[in-house]
């Protein structure tokens, strides 16, 4: 392992990491931590285990961001399945229905999307970290509980079909934060009577942090401690770029 000076342990900042499929970003957090010994790292706003791309990590004082960075607004793309429903919105889920989707038409999925474009009530689907009396849901989940859920309040900026290669179709979409995506491709799907989940996420952008700045999670890994501190976005410059 690379020896690292007393100093990298004092880090602030931001560090933009594309994330890849598999580890949850908790995973990303701890490894980060453990290669360069830094004491505080966290993040400002999770991606699902299976999701890739832009996860902000705050390092040292930088976790003082946490909720500023959180709080910005966020872009995705993504690809959703149709004519499959599943018991978390998106591929990892246990088939629930499947159903005939030849019939449904490019236009009749983007008139879908344009009907969920601005502001809108989501129902949090049951796995997901909201917590219930102090229990995520997920862990609810998976005992086979279905509790109420309270609805969210956001706001669809844009969400545009890009690529149609039915039954699988590619979008973008631009949101507050706390919007769930595969909530969107779920409902697009029960609107158009043949179901739909999410096969694929990809968030581009957090606040004014874009994926295309941040390097893959392999690669910071193997990074010396002052190729580490060249990377770290300054906790002024961070704090700056996210003022309300």
């Amino acid at each position: 392992m690379t020896a690292f000076s007393p100093s990298q342990t004092s880090l602030d900042g931001v560090l933009l990491v594309d994330k890849p499929s598999g580890p949850t970003s908790h995973d990303v957090v701890r490894d980060i931590r453990k290669t360069f010994r830094i004491g505080k790292v966290g993040h400002g706003g999770t991606l699902d285990p299976n999701a890739t791309g832009l996860l902000v990590i705050l390092l040292g004082k930088g976790t003082k961001l946490s909720d500023r960075i959180m709080g910005g607004d966020k872009a995705y793309t993504g690809e959703m399945r149709l004519g499959r429903t599943t018991s978390t919105q998106d591929c990892d889920g246990e088939t629930l229905e499947e159903k005939p989707w030849q019939d449904v038409t490019r236009e009749q999925v983007e008139a879908q999307m344009a009907a969920l474009t601005g502001d809108i009530f989501q129902t949090p689907p049951m796995v997901s970290a909201i917590k219930v009396n102090g229990v995520p849901l997920y862990k609810l989940a998976r005992k086979g509980q279905e509790v109420e859920r309270k609805q969210r309040f956001v706001h669809i900026y844009r969400m545009m079909l890009t690529v149609w290669a039915p039954p699988l179709v590619t979008f973008e979409v631009d949101c507050t934060k706390g919007t769930y995506v595969r909530t969107l491709a779920h409902d697009i799907g029960q609107a158009l009577g043949c179901g739909a989940c999410l096969d694929a996420l990809r968030r581009t952008a957090s606040g004014t942090f874009h994926v295309k700045d941040a390097l893959p999670l392999e690669d910071i890994l193997a990074l010396t401690s002052n190729q580490l501190a060249d990377r770290v976005i300054p906790l002024a410059q961070a704090a700056h770029a996210h003022l309300p």
